[in-house]
């Protein structure tokens, strides 16, 4: 019994942090593909620890016009073949997450790595670049996210350019542009509104006269 007892209590972080195969799972959060020490195929060794704290939050949209959510940076650099370690902060209470896309598929199921954080609080985790220069995508896939701002880019190396629509970094591949067409029936419409409103304004002007002058 007391055997029993003792096993059961030692098993109790474990429960508490589950882990499905590429997946590490808690109560707070997730990550996905955590990876501090397989190297890609063309890294004979780690070039380089590249350590980088990442905040998301709405508080970050300050001076973006539309958006509600973002990172407080969002253009980093790493040396191929680097060791990436991500200290993700979720500063809002709600979902949030740092996914990179475009990893080697054969040591990150379907090219990713991904911290997810339910709400405010913070997580730790790995991933290590290939050698080549390319620019990695980095998003929040939770819906609409990324279209309110949660967009950003990892170069690796010289990078292979810039990505769209990065918010302070690179312009929108499709601009939030709300054009107003007046048409004539629209100008009509506001002389009408405008003439009225006049009419309202001087009729209440002369009820007020006649009231002060009894």
């Amino acid at each position: 019994m007391k055997a029993f007892i003792l096993l059961f209590f030692i098993s109790l972080p474990l429960c508490a942090a589950m882990n499905h195969g590429g997946m590490i799972m808690d109560e707070t959060g997730m990550i996905m593909n955590h990876n501090p020490d397989i190297l890609p195929k063309d890294c004979p060794k780690i070039s380089k620890e590249v350590d980088l704290t990442i905040r998301a939050g709405h508080k970050f949209t300050k001076g973006f016009e539309g958006k509600m959510f973002t990172y407080d940076k969002r253009d980093w650099q790493a040396p191929g073949c680097a060791r990436v370690n991500v200290t993700f902060i979720n500063e809002d209470d709600i979902r949030h997450q740092f996914m990179i896309h475009g990893l080697p598929g054969y040591m990150y199921p379907k090219g990713m790595f991904t911290i997810e954080i339910y709400g405010k609080g913070q997580k730790t985790a790995s991933f290590i670049v290939p050698s080549r220069d390319y620019t990695y995508y980095i998003h929040c896939e939770v819906s609409q996210h990324t279209e309110k701002g949660m967009k950003a880019q990892l170069k690796v190396g010289k990078g292979s350019g810039d990505l769209d629509s990065i918010l302070g970094l690179t312009s929108a591949l499709t601009p939030d542009i709300y054009p107003i067409n007046n048409t004539q029936i629209t100008w009509i419409s506001m002389l009408i509104s405008f003439v009225l409103g006049v009419g309202f304004i001087l009729y209440l002007g002369r009820l007020l006269r006649i009231k002060l002058e009894q």
